[in-house]
């Protein structure tokens, strides 16, 4: 059973695709499916040149949020990786991992 709350219909009617598996939302240059015209606007920019998202300090930028929060740790000194081994902390996981 699911205890999900939608705050509209539409915003139901896309959280069950979660449960159908319906995935009316198909790239037109990948085999990517996804149940939602939101999801498929950020995919889509796999494909493209488009970066919206533009670091303040320097000449960074990229398609999508994540990728510049995780580029800002460069100038903020963030490390939220801890290793819990030893004093090591790094900006990503993948870091982490390279460091294990």
């Amino acid at each position: 059973e699911c205890n999900s709350s939608c705050g509209t219909a539409s915003a139901l009617k896309v959280h069950m695709r979660t449960h159908s598996g319906e995935k009316p939302y198909k790239c037109t240059e990948c085999d990517y499916r996804c149940t939602d015209a939101g999801a498929l606007k950020i995919h889509i920019r796999k494909h493209s040149a488009e970066k919206p998202y533009k670091c303040s300090e320097c000449d960074y930028s990229c398609a999508y949020v994540s990728n510049l929060k995780r580029h800002m740790r460069i100038h903020s000194g963030e490390k939220p990786e801890k290793c819990s081994g030893g004093d090591y902390q790094c900006t990503t996981t993948a870091g982490l991992k390279l460091h294990m």
